[in-house]
């Protein structure tokens, strides 16, 4: 009878030697983590009163709303921020490759960037970028 050749096969992948720091690390932290909360769970105080319920801040008992209503113009430029961000890393990731593009990737951010300011000319002309008093509206 012909015998089956056994192979050194398990059924688990190999792991890299990078994986054994990592779970060692990973397991570390979060019985850290667990340690500190059930510590502080357990030496904290158990008892409130109505002067801890009290809102404090820096000694001053606050009165009124915590709600501060930012103005308009601080959301429009924060939008700006954002759009002209993004734009700004589409432009650099086109010029670091802009020899492999070619003419065809020369005409995809031209029209990218010919979007872009007709949205601004349009925001333009609806006063989106009226901010402040003007000498129309006085």
């Amino acid at each position: 009878m012909q015998q089956a050749a056994v192979t050194n096969h398990s059924l688990l992948p190999t792991l890299p030697p990078e994986f054994l720091p990592l779970a060692l690390y990973t397991v570390a932290a979060t019985v850290l983590i667990g340690v500190l909360l059930l510590a502080a769970w357990w030496l904290g105080a158990k008892t409130t009163n109505r002067n801890k319920e009290l809102p404090y801040e820096s000694g001053v008992i606050p009165t009124g709303s915590a709600r501060l209503a930012y103005p308009v113009p601080f959301y429009l430029i924060a939008i700006f921020f954002i759009v002209f961000d993004v734009e700004a890393a589409f432009i650099f990731a086109w010029a670091t490759a802009w020899r492999e593009l070619g003419l065809a990737g020369l005409i995809h951010i031209t029209f990218f960037i010919v979007i872009l300011l007709l949205g601004l000319v349009w925001l333009w002309m609806k006063g989106g970028l009226d901010w402040g008093p003007s000498r129309e509206r006085r």
